[in-house]
């Protein structure tokens, strides 16, 4: 079973400006093949279906332990997006036509289908596919499919990165190339011990350090590049026995985490009047919170 934090990955720029377009580039690293859905949906089903568990402890308990973060990626990439498109309409009558400013955007689904929040679905607004999913039971060839699914995940955040310079999305994008490239590694690693094949002489795919991308930077130099989170207090602990020695870019300590990460604030959207979301009028707020209360009151007595 999973449990939920309110709080994001990391702190997201608190100023920022409407950018549909860059908003629709983004979904690629949310439903796109290499995008978060994907890396979080092959992890989670490999999880589940994972053969031999007491045998083959740690590798189990990596998958597990990149699995839960995982979520949060879909989490923070989604709400880089709601925050991108903040702000691209302004309330209005109906006659005044209100959303015309999603009229000419890439992606018109964000203004039909989702009142200007993100999809389950890749740049091109097609949506998210569960063919996407990987799980052939063979424990090697899963950790290398893998290892090429953060790689092509990295290549694809470095591309947005250069197509956008919207200080949310870059912020993200920095954050998830750090936290990639210890996914990367960390399957490198695993299939190290598993093959005896040195893996890690492959990356970084491709061969362009984190050190290149001043959002990347930062979190490299709070060394977030060598923790690798268990995302449980209590379990998963046994990826200390892969996740050990020292970054072969960077030669600083490899740390297990026991826990989650510090984590930042998630933001409260605004209402979309001409969006009609949440829909909820001051005269119907002020119903629902004499209900509450009253349901509250039931429960005391």
């Amino acid at each position: 079973m999973f449990t939920r934090i309110n709080k994001l990955a990391i702190d997201l720029p608190g100023t920022t400006y409407p950018d549909a377009n860059a908003a629709a580039a983004t979904q690629e690293l949310m439903g796109g093949r290499f995008g978060e859905m994907s890396t979080l949906n092959n992890y989670l089903y490999q999880s589940f279906n994972f053969r031999g568990k007491s045998k083959l402890r740690p590798f189990y308990d990596l998958v597990a332990s990149i699995t839960a973060e995982e979520v949060g990626h879909v989490e923070l990439v989604g709400t880089t997006i709601n925050l991108i498109l903040t702000g691209t309409t302004r309330p209005g009558k109906p006659d005044s036509t209100p959303l015309h400013e999603g009229l000419d955007k890439r992606n018109s689904y964000f203004f039909i289908q989702t009142a200007q929040t993100s999809l389950a679905g890749d740049s091109m607004g097609q949506p998210w596919r569960g063919d996407y999913v990987f799980n052939s039971g063979n424990l090697i060839l899963d950790l290398l499919h893998n290892f090429f699914l953060e790689c092509g995940a990295r290549t694809h955040k470095m591309r947005v990165y250069e197509m956008t310079n919207h200080p949310v999305a870059r912020a993200t994008i920095g954050y998830l190339l750090v936290r990639g490239g210890v996914h990367v590694l960390a399957y490198a690693k695993a299939l190290e011990i598993a093959t005896g094949v040195d893996m890690t002489k492959l990356i970084p795919i491709p061969n362009l350090s984190n050190q290149s991308f001043e959002e990347a930077r930062k979190y490299e130099n709070m060394g977030l590049g060598n923790k690798l989170y268990t995302f449980s207090y209590e379990d998963y602990r046994d990826i200390d026995q892969i996740w050990k020695g020292t970054n072969p870019q960077t030669g600083q300590p490899l740390e297990v985490i026991i826990g989650v990460p510090e984590g930042g604030a998630v933001p409260d959207l605004k209402e979309l009047p001409e969006e009609f979301a949440p829909g909820i009028s001051a005269e119907d707020y002020i119903e629902i919170v004499k209900r509450l209360r009253q349901g509250a009151g039931m429960k005391n007595d």
